[in-house]
Parts: structure tokens; sequence; C-alpha cells
């Protein structure tokens, strides 16, 4: 006979004794939340606050704190973490400053969501000021900071930071509002304010409040005394800070006991149910879940998906993993949620996936938000690109006489981009990422047309100690892949595996069209990377439509970048930093590559 129904009655009875005795004393909450810290000098933290690894009801939603070494770390929604120096709880205020992963603070400060019902600006001088961005550099004027060397964009524009309430007709006619958002900053006067948002400027270091008469606890923390919850009466608690004798008997008998014995209830049951195929791939991305669980990226449950995206309402698109949905988040960002359909059996795309996206920040890669993950139901949530991808452009042309959508000064500006996406892909993480699917699909633009290297689902971590990967199957999309990826006969696989497919993606670019899909001027159907190979090595004209001879320029230099590119030897390609450095450089300083393929 199964065990399992006498294990469950069990477990039960013991949920039913630990949440009524959980429930019935008010000391309960002190000897399951007491006051703790990351190390000897750290901020204490009590109620409202609670760390990581504290139950939840030790803390308000929002005031969750984490240990990273000796520091603790401060979690704001789309702004990242945050370095907490000091809690005052007398006053209610926080001290924190910038993490370092962050190159621009006012950016990230002004991008905060502030919105939380127990978040005040009492005591701070709470004004509106804006970003402004000039075509060039004007003179220092009082009302005035700036310019901000880190928010500045490809065409050299200088943005600044400006009280809103100064008239625009004070600055150049050629400056615009970029940006405006309410900023709390310490002080009493408009002078001090933009003092302090210099030094904010200069820092990162910035103070945030909350209101205690909100939550209910000023007088029993000015009395010395520490403040709790009690989720019965729905009230808050006071206790004065004694030593507490803790035993393991009372801890279990609290309702977080309870609750967890109930976890423990329902995990059984579904994992007995379960195949024993299920139940490995199950444990396995549990495991991997809970190892991620402290990275920016937020869990939403399936309902919180269906509500983003409006029970999918508004479709954006569909590939061999599933569909694309537009979303909007509470705070009304907007989102893109990718819905992984009939997922391999492991889960391999959707691991591959978090854990490979989760340690990148570049502008040039895109940023996932959130992840869901609730029984077969995985979803990834990233900021939303509002002008898609890149294959609706360059693949958009209806006959040979029309020109591409894009200009080729943005084409160019688009290949600088990518190339730097996955240089720092190869370069700049502590560990080497190979993505494997570089195509145009996998390119997305956002409203100014600046590139993000997106779908990690086949990319793989490598050290950079080691040049060469193991893989046991081919990977990635038909005409895109290195020959070394289909035949060891070619070479070993590496990053140079990348670089091959951004050169076949630049052949996409220059011809504005699928590189296996082309027609030549006689009606003949060729190998367009051999085709264009044999008219720039002759000194032919490249035949694509150029009129304007810069245009040409750039035209030829994407070209030869490219026949460098998937040269088929892996050893005669450059690495991404030197095709970087070639766009950037001048067309007389490239030489034509040998012929790159077999015919």
């Amino acid at each position: 006979m199964s065990p399992l129904p006498s294990i469950i009655v069990f477990l039960l009875s013991v949920y039913a004794g630990t949440r009524t005795l959980g429930e019935n004393t008010e000391e309960s909450f002190f000897k399951l939340c007491p006051p703790t810290r990351c190390s000897k000098r750290g901020p204490t933290i009590k109620y409202p606050f609670r760390l990581n690894t504290q139950p939840a009801f030790c803390g308000l939603e929002g005031f969750e704190l984490s240990c990273s070494g000796n520091n603790t770390l401060f979690h704001l929604p789309f702004s990242g973490n945050y370095y907490l120096k000091e809690i005052s709880y007398l006053d209610g205020k926080l001290y924190l400053m910038q993490f370092p992963e962050s190159n621009c603070p006012l950016q990230d400060y002004m991008s905060l969501n502030r919105s939380n019902s127990i978040s005040d600006n009492s005591g701070l001088l709470a004004r509106e000021f804006s970003l402004v961005k000039c075509n060039q550099r004007i003179p220092a004027r009082a009302e005035i900071i700036g310019p901000i060397d880190c928010l500045r964009n490809v065409d050299n524009d200088s943005v600044y930071v400006m009280d809103a309430g100064t008239p625009m007709n004070k600055l150049p006619l050629n400056c615009g509002t970029f940006k405006t958002a309410e900023i709390g900053v310490g002080g009493n006067s408009v002078d001090t304010a933009m003092a302090a948002i210099e030094k904010l400027l200069r820092t990162g270091e910035f103070m945030d409040g909350w209101n205690w008469e909100a939550v209910g606890c000023f007088s029993c923390v000015k009395a010395g005394n520490y403040c709790g919850f009690n989720r019965t009466s729905n009230e808050t608690i006071c206790s004065s800070p004694r030593p507490q004798s803790y035993n393991i008997p009372i801890a279990i008998g609290t309702s977080v006991g309870g609750t967890i014995l109930l976890a423990v209830v329902i995990l059984f049951i579904y994992r007995y149910k379960k195949s024993d195929n299920d139940k490995e791939t199950q444990l396995k991305i549990e495991n991997f879940l809970e190892n991620y669980k402290t990275l920016n990226p937020t869990r939403y449950a399936f309902n919180d998906i269906k509500k983003i995206t409006g029970r999918f309402k508004h479709k954006l698109g569909q590939g061999g993993f599933g569909s694309v949905y537009r979303g909007k988040l509470d705070n009304g960002v907007p989102v893109a949620v990718k819905m992984l359909e009939n997922p391999k059996g492991n889960g391999e795309d959707f691991m591959n996936e978090v854990a490979t996206i989760s340690r990148i920040h570049h502008f040039n890669v895109v940023h996932l938000l959130g992840f869901c993950y609730e029984g077969t139901q995985r979803a990834l949530v990233y900021e939303f690109m509002p002008n898609g991808s890149l294959e609706k452009y360059i693949f958009s042309k209806k006959d040979q006489s029309s020109h591409c959508p894009l200009n080729w000064e943005k084409l160019q500006e688009i290949a600088i981009g990518i190339a730097r996406g996955i240089e720092y892909l190869h370069q700049g993480c502590n560990q080497r990422i190979l993505h494997f699917d570089i195509k145009p699909h996998n390119i997305l633009l956002d409203h100014n047309f600046q590139p993000r290297i997106s779908d990690f689902g086949l990319a793989k971590l490598c050290s950079k100690d080691h040049s060469a990967v193991s893989m046991t199957a081919a990977r990635g999309t038909a005409g895109y892949i290195a020959p070394e990826v289909f035949s060891r006969n070619f070479g070993h696989v590496s990053y140079k595996a990348d670089v091959y497919s951004y050169g076949m993606l630049l052949i996409d670019m220059v011809g504005c069209r699928n590189n296996t899909d082309v027609t030549t001027e006689n009606g003949s159907e060729n190998y367009f990377p051999e085709w264009i190979y044999d008219r720039i090595s002759q000194g032919k004209e490249l035949g694509l439509q150029v009129e304007i001879e810069d245009d040409k320029e750039i035209a030829k230099k994407l070209t030869i970048v490219a026949l460098w590119c998937i040269q088929w030897n892996p050893v005669d390609r450059p690495s991404m930093a030197v095709v970087v450095q070639m766009l950037e450089g001048d067309l007389k300083s490239l030489d034509v590559p040998a012929k790159p393929f077999v015919s």
C-alpha cells in the first residue's frame, strides 16, 4: 500500500497544530524575525525591513534586503541594486550608494519606482527637473548642471540638468526637453537642490525616506523599542529590545513552519504524480531558479503574466520557440513577453536564456526584466523594442530596384552597435558568452533604431582561457552557421562562430535581402556572398542601387568587413574587437581578403 496518504495526513495534522500555536502568540514575530545584519559594521535590519533569507512576514513588501559579502544591498525596481550604508529608524531615512554596475547615477535615480504607498519624501525638497538635450555644448548657467557625459549619444548631443520651471527660451534654439522627473533632494532652496543633484551626478549617493506614521511604528521606535506586525490582528506590535530565548520547538510551532510544511505537502503530491523524467526536470529547474533568485530579473506567477499581457491580447510575432506578446507592467513600462511553447524536455533553452542574459548589462543587448516558470508555463519578460526586429527592414524590398528602408548611415550605425554587443559577450563578462544564433531576426531595434541582441536560448558559456568549446550537435540557423559547427574538418568551434554569423548578417544588410535568395542582373541565381566577392575583388561597382559617394564607401566597407568575417577557416577571421575597429576606421585602411569560401 502506498505510504502517501499516511504522510499527507501526518503533515497536515502537524500544520494545523503549529498554525494555531504560531498565530496565538505575538512573541513569535520577534523570535522568528530578530534584528540582524550582514556584517558587524553593517546597518541593523529590522521591521519594516527584512533579509531575503527571513520569512516574508518579517518586513513590508518592497523593503527586502540582501547580503553580498559584508555589504547590504537594497533592490529598487527597474533601477537595480544599491549599497545600503545606513538606516535611520528614528527619522525614517535610508542612505544609499549607487551600485558599481551603473555608470550613470542620475539616469537611474530618475527612473526609480517611487509608487509604494508607504514611501514618502517628507523632509526632502521634491522639485521637477528636466533633462535637456542640445546639439552643441552651451556655456555654464546658474540654473543648469552639465553636461552629463554618460547620457551623450552617438550624434554627440549634450544632455544637461535644468530646473523644470526655467523657460526654454533662455536656452539656445538647438535644445529640447529630453526627460522630466520629480527628484527629492535634501535642502530648502533651489541652489541647495542643484548642489545635491551635482553631488548625485558625481558620486551616485543619495537618500530616500519612508513615512513612519503610515507604518504605525513611530511612537514605538521613538521609545527605543522594536516594532513588528501581528498578522492575526493586522496591527503593529511593540516589544522591548531585551534578548529573546529561542528554542527549536517554539520556532517550528509558528505559522511560517506550518506554511513550509504545507508547501512540502503540495510539492510531495506534485512530484509523486510526475514521471521520473518530469521529476528530474522539475527539480533541476527549481534548483536553478533558487540559485538565481537574488539577480535583478523578477520571477512572476503565470497569473501575473496574464495580467501583464492583458490575457495575451496583442500578439507581436510567432517563432519556432513560441509566441511574443506586448504587455505593460503595473508602473506603465511597456514590455515584450515571450511564451515558450513546447519547450525542450530538460528546460535547457529556458535556463540558458535566464542564466546568460541575467549577467549581461550592455546597451546593445536586450534587458531581461523578469521570467515565469510555473508548471508547464514558461515565459521571459523583456524590455519592449518598438521598431521590432532588423529582418523586417532589410528583407522588405519588393523588387531589386527598390531601396532599403534604412539609409546607409543608419545601417552602418546598426552594424557597429551589433558588433559592440557581440564583442561585449566575448570579452566583457567573467565568462565568454557564445550566442550561436546571430541573425537579423534576433536583432531588435529601439525607438532610435539602436540595435539590441536578443534570444539567448542557444548560447553557451565558456572560459576565456579555452579557445575551443565542445558541442554534441550543430546549433543555429541555416545560412548563418559557421562551417566548423557542421564539420570539425574546418577547425575547432570557438567564439569565431559568432564572427561568421555576424559576417553573414552584414551580407544581408549590404544586399538588403536574404543571402540565400539572390538574383543578379542577368537573371540567374547565385550565392550572393560569392557574387559580391567577385565584383569587389575585380574592382567593379557593387550594383546595390547606391548613388551617393559617401554611401558607396559605407557599402564597400561593410562588404569588406563581412568578407573577412565569413572566412571558412576560423583562424583567418578577426575578433569582434578588431571588427569594431575596422567598421569605425577608414575604408582606405581595409584590404580585400582572400576568397573566403569553397565554391
